[in-house]
């Protein structure tokens, strides 16, 4: 189902939620079959997504999408329908004094929230729907989803697989503009996930506090990644500019600046010119690169660099055409938002680049002299989504992540981490809050209920706690209370 008239909305979720409370407890073989569904709506139309997201694009290839949209995504809900059950158990801890008597039990069940918002992004309008939809599913909620409106080609194919797929009561897909996202997030949900821009999730919370709705919010941040001496050159330009390149850096876990022994920053460069070369020849009209999503992101993206070049940093472009061509973008293949990638050296705090989420091809790469420094820089920054560290001092990677914080962190390579179901996924202060994937998804999207059974002992009879308080009451209290 799909609508865009805000004052729909609350109706929405009216029935979402007598749907909810008419169903009853949620079995592990209801979960499972909703969990097929989104799996079978996936694999099926997976074609028709990356048609849809290659339209709102203007370029984007079909295996990229596949690879780190729709995989990424199916990944999620056949983990979450492999283990729903086994997530589903009560936890019964073993408790301690004073509950000890014999027949004092407790036991922690999970419960379904209820219903649940889901504000997706553009960048990836696929698995950042359908990563949340995991855990949600697996936890017996229903669910409201707001796809982005820069992407509205693959939003009204969400809504149409989705409505036909599911019952409006099960999955509501809400299509519009920046009215229908604010009035979206006003509404009293059981919980409410955001993914974007630190800016907009602050709206997002602000929002979401009318109704003390809480809110996993995944917002992304300047990840830094660090070269150390130790590691292999080569391999760390291979994975960094593939994480970095991919989608055109459109990602929020795109290494947004590197930092390189201040000896090796040129042959890092001549590295990734190499690289670039050989993995993207002809860029930037190279049909395996993607597009920056709308001309607004790619001039945004250009003043970025234009700040930089007028406060002195040296750009590298790394396509095949020469600065000029370079400098426009053009890359002559019907995609007038190819921007070709650059790296920014001689970046500082002054300039936007390294005060901003970039969010597109361009990467700032520091020299460093010594890892202290890096340290510092980064724990002066704000907190990133992600950090990466390439290298094989175990001791030097030791001290780097004791001393920084970050959402997670992916040693050797750039962005694992996420496809990892078992290890949570979220940021951590601007980078965001909550996590989600897999198990933590399901904890994250179900109420933890603690039940206590009492045992037929009256201990407030044998404790003294039944008024009037006496000496039986004094004794029971100076033994409970002591060091």
């Amino acid at each position: 189902m799909a609508t865009s008239a805000p004052s729909s909305l609350e109706s929405l979720l009216r029935a979402q939620r007598a749907a909810f409370h008419a169903e009853g407890p949620v079995t592990a073989v209801v979960r499972r079959e909703r969990l097929d569904r989104a799996i079978d709506l996936l694999v099926t139309h997976q074609s028709a997504l990356c048609e849809a997201v290659a339209s709102d694009f203007g370029q984007r290839p079909a295996e990229l999408t596949r690879f780190m949209d729709i995989f990424p995504a199916v990944h999620g809900l056949k983990f979450a329908r492999r283990n729903v059950a086994r997530w589903m158990r009560p936890e019964r801890p073993r408790l301690g004094f004073p509950n000890t008597l014999p027949g004092m039990r407790g036991e922690i069940v999970s419960q379904p929230l209820g219903v649940v918002g889901v504000i997706s992004p553009w960048n990836f309008p696929i698995t950042l729907a359908f990563g949340p939809l995991a855990g949600i599913l697996a936890a017996g909620n229903r669910c409201m989803l707001k796809p982005s409106e820069l992407t509205p080609a693959t939003s009204a194919l969400l809504s149409d697989l989705i409505g036909r797929a599911f019952a409006p009561e099960e999955i509501a897909v809400v299509n519009g503009g920046p009215d229908v996202a604010t009035a979206f997030s006003r509404l009293p949900f059981d919980h409410l996930v955001f993914t974007g821009s630190t800016h907009v999730g602050r709206q997002v919370m602000a929002a979401a506090a009318e109704h003390l709705v809480p809110v996993t919010l995944e917002l992304g941040g300047k990840c830094p990644a660090v070269v150390g001496r130790s590691a292999d050159l080569a391999r760390a330009v291979d994975r960094i500019l593939l994480g970095k390149l991919a989608n055109a850096g459109q990602i929020c876990l795109a290494p947004d600046y590197v930092y390189v022994p201040r000896e090796s920053v040129r042959a890092f460069v001549e590295e990734t010119r190499s690289w670039a070369r050989r993995v993207y020849p002809g860029l930037p009209g190279n049909r395996d690169y993607t597009a920056l999503v709308s001309s607004r992101h790619r001039q945004r993206a250009e003043e970025l660099l234009a700040d930089a070049r007028a406060q002195g940093a040296e750009i590298v472009w790394l396509g095949e055409g020469g600065d000029g061509q370079a400098a426009g973008g053009a890359c002559g293949t019907g995609a007038p938002n190819v921007m070709t990638p650059a790296l920014i050296l001689g970046a500082t705090e002054a300039m936007r680049v390294m005060r901003e989420e970039i969010f597109a091809p361009l990467l700032p790469v520091l020299g460093y002299d010594d890892v202290e420094t890096v340290i510092g820089a980064i724990q002066q920054s704000a907190r990133p989504l992600a950090l990466y560290y390439f290298g094989s001092n175990k001791n030097e990677e030791g001290e780097i992540l004791a001393r920084t914080v970050s959402g997670g962190v992916t040693v050797n390579d750039v962005a694992m981490h996420f496809l990892a179901q078992e290890l949570p996924f979220g940021g951590v202060g601007p980078s965001g809050m909550g996590a989600y994937h897999g198990e933590h998804g399901f904890r994250r999207f179900s109420h933890a209920r603690a039940v206590f059974h009492q045992s037929r002992f009256d201990l407030a009879g044998l404790t003294g706690l039944r008024p009037p308080y006496g000496k039986r009451l004094r004794r029971s209290l100076s033994f409970l209370i002591r060091r």
